[in-house]
């Protein structure tokens, strides 16, 4: 009988360790949705998560991009995806998470200055030349070099829709590796993700070679969620990603932006006050039928797939204790949402335990390969 119990003791720690090593083995993908002008949701829950890697860590050099394999946004989502993994020149994130958030609030009203067009000058627009400026401020190494793609320490994706072609358009850190005609200046690449119709001209912009070239406007139109295009990126690159087969694979978390629709207060009557209000309405449509497509995906894994959203209290600006000390909602398997007891702080504390037991990671440089001409869907 000791004799049993000893050797089930064994096998039990024997289990643990080998499911610990399994969960060690999930690759870790962090998704920004575009979100207007403000992010305050994501820009809280990117705080809160990057302060408790380093609690966790008893480290404060920790960053965000230590422990996920890769990141993607859309928007202003993608500005802080592009913050958070852009290379300083000595393989360290160019910004911490608070920097970043901090940047983008200090320069708000540079990204989005307004100005008014049409005959009578009521529509309003925002300048594209103020917005230029403050993403090339943001994306330049000190020694003034203006970063690539290739320029990030970890894979970065980012969607925009390509008028030219008339299809999605995914900038991504593996195209660019393979070839300098899918590499682009990182400040292009977010200033082509946030090219909202109805707030600013299509942004055209070229590969660092010139041979590639996209006529973009906002990704948040058909990806406002990035999360399903970085979850098939990942499912279907076995060049960089070779042991993930499915999504049992994967460890997700989701940061949404709150809902847009409602929150502008436009009443929808004057012809640019409706195409606005359209357009929320699209990206929110888009966001959460993704967020709903990825719960039937893992299942409705609960611990895998993590998504951190406003529950609708329709207000455009929030503190970020308020946002981490909302209750947190999630899609339920046959359409609506429920209110979950937990926080979306400690939400995020409790996806913050599985990503630090999992260690950090790192990921090879991509080997040179020919390039096709179907890369990342293009």
């Amino acid at each position: 009988m000791e004799l049993s119990k000893v050797t089930s003791e064994i096998f039990t720690k024997l289990e643990q360790k080998w499911l610990y090593h399994c969960d060690g083995k999930k690759l870790r993908v962090l998704s920004i949705d575009g979100g207007g002008t403000t992010g305050t949701v994501s820009g809280a829950a990117l705080i809160h998560l990057e302060s408790q890697i380093q609690a966790k860590q008893g480290d404060s050099r920790s960053r965000i991009a230590d422990f996920f394999d890769i990141v993607a946004g859309t928007g202003i989502g993608a500005l802080y995806a592009a913050m958070l993994t852009a290379d300083d020149g000595a393989g360290r994130p160019l910004y911490t998470a608070k920097d970043a958030v901090k940047f983008v609030a200090e320069n708000r009203s540079d990204l989005f200055r307004s100005k008014f067009a049409g005959t009578f000058r009521r529509r309003r627009r925002f300048s594209g030349k103020s917005m230029d400026t403050v993403l090339k401020m943001a994306l330049r190494r000190e020694d003034g070099k203006l970063l690539t793609l290739k320029d990030t320490c970890k894979p970065l994706l980012v969607p925009c829709f390509d008028l030219n072609s008339s299809a999605p358009f995914v900038f991504s850190h593996a195209g660019a590796s393979e070839s300098p005609s899918f590499d682009f200046e990182l400040w292009k690449v977010c200033r082509a993700t946030a090219a909202t119709p109805s707030m600013f001209k299509p942004f055209e912009l070229k590969s660092v070679d010139g041979k590639t070239s996209c006529l973009a406007v906002d990704g948040g139109l058909v990806m406002n969620n990035p999360t399903a295009a970085a979850v098939t990126h990942v499912l279907h690159n076995k060049r960089d990603f070779p042991s993930i087969n499915g999504v049992e694979d994967l460890l997700v978390l989701s940061l949404g932006n709150g809902l847009q629709s409602g929150t502008s207060g436009c009443s929808v009557g004057r012809n640019g006050e409706f195409i606005t209000a359209v357009v929320e309405i699209v990206l929110d449509g888009v966001s959460e039928t993704i967020d709903q497509m990825l719960g039937n995906a893992f299942c409705w894994n609960r611990t895998d797939y993590v998504r951190i959203q406003s529950n609708g209290s329709g207000r455009a600006r929030m503190a970020t204790e308020e946002v981490l000390n909302e209750r947190g909602v999630e899609s339920l398997p046959f359409g609506g949402k429920r209110l979950l007891t937990e926080t979306n702080g400690q939400r995020i504390e409790s996806f913050v335990q599985r990503l630090v037991a999992s260690g950090r990671g790192s990921l090879p440089p991509s080997p040179p390969k020919a390039v096709s001409a179907l890369v990342d869907g293009r």
